[in-house]
């Protein structure tokens, strides 16, 4: 049977209130007492009941942190950033995956909301959602945190990546190396994946060769899928238009899936064919050839995440702030 603090405080012989108070450091105790207590509670292997304190506290301890999926790297590494924010703090992370479902993203949200979190952060939210007042709403009375997402709210913080600007170095550096015709490969349903696309036109128009049969949409873009569903698109579409000479992917899953087609058509990279992904996640580096792509510290993104949700926790809810991090261009061997 479970310890209870009832049975420390017995043990040490001391108050139920001296116990919590060693476990919460809010009131000062004895040295002597405390180690009394420290000591009793490592004997029992006491681990403190975090939802009993909460509702005494009346403040919950739990950060709910909501991602479309953990296949990709690029959210696990955002997850860590999270986590590393709050390792000292006496916040614990409550992990959600969404599948990239719109309706399911609801139903988590509000499912930590219905556990009292003390905050959310949404990693990637779905578009539609963004678009609507639904997080808006919730954020007039809990701490939200978007990460690389576009939800227009005075109500709640972001951090994100310039990705614009990323998405711009990583073309304007195909075009500076002779390439004209080049290949963008999306998925759905991203406020990344868009904001890609818009630069992708921008910088291709500009050249006068911009063809809307050169953007490629697999669908789902962050999970298991996602290399083969490009490698299969990838084929497809690369032998039918010999003229292509270079892909920009949005992300490093889909880059990899134009090794892999490449491989299948015995197209040489770089050399036939110059591929560059986006986020620098570990695969990109394991790979070979090893991928060129653009690096969004996912790391960072998550840590500032976790900074400003802290700050807004701290000043109830007040204040929102926004913060752009820079990209940078890592040129490989693709």
């Amino acid at each position: 049977m479970k310890n209870t603090i009832v049975d420390v405080a017995k043990a040490a012989n001391v108050s139920v209130a001296t116990v919590s108070r060693v476990i919460n450091g809010n009131y000062p105790v004895k040295q002597e007492t405390k180690e009394t207590v420290l000591k009793v509670i490592e004997e029992l292997n006491y681990t403190p009941n975090t939802q009993a304190r909460d509702l005494i506290k009346q403040q919950s301890s739990t950060i709910g942190v909501v991602v479309p999926s953990i296949s990709n790297m690029f959210f696990t590494d955002v997850v860590n950033g999270i986590e590393s924010y709050f390792d000292n703090s006496k916040y614990s992370i409550f992990l959600c995956t969404t599948n990239h479902d719109k309706e399911k993203e609801i139903t988590r949200v509000n499912e930590l909301m219905a556990r009292n979190v003390a905050g959310i952060i949404l990693v990637d939210p779905n578009v539609e959602n963004s678009k609507s007042n639904f997080f808006d709403n919730i954020a007039k009375n809990i701490p939200i945190v978007s990460v690389n997402g576009n939800i227009n709210s005075q109500y709640i913080s972001s951090v994100s990546n310039d990705e614009e600007n990323g998405a711009k170095a990583a073309i304007s550096h195909l075009i500076e190396n002779n390439h004209k015709d080049i290949l963008f490969i999306r998925g759905e349903n991203s406020y990344s994946y868009d904001v890609k696309e818009k630069a992708y036109k921008e910088i291709m128009s500009e050249i006068s060769n911009f063809k809307k049969e050169y953007i490629i949409n697999i669908g789902q873009g962050n999970g298991r899928e996602t290399v083969n569903k490009t490698m299969e698109e990838a084929i497809k579409i690369l032998s039918k238009n010999k003229e292509i000479s270079a892909v920009f992917a949005c992300n490093d899953l889909m880059g990899i899936g134009i090794i892999n087609a490449c491989k299948k058509l015995n197209k040489k990279i770089p050399s036939e064919l110059s591929v560059i992904g986006y986020d620098n996640i570990e695969l990109s580096e394991m790979v070979e050839p090893k991928l060129s792509t653009v690096d969004q510290n996912m790391f960072l993104l998550g840590k500032n995440a976790g900074m400003l949700l802290s700050e807004k926790i701290e000043n109830n809810n007040k204040y929102s702030k926004r913060t752009i991090l820079n990209n940078k261009l890592i040129i490989r061997n693709t």
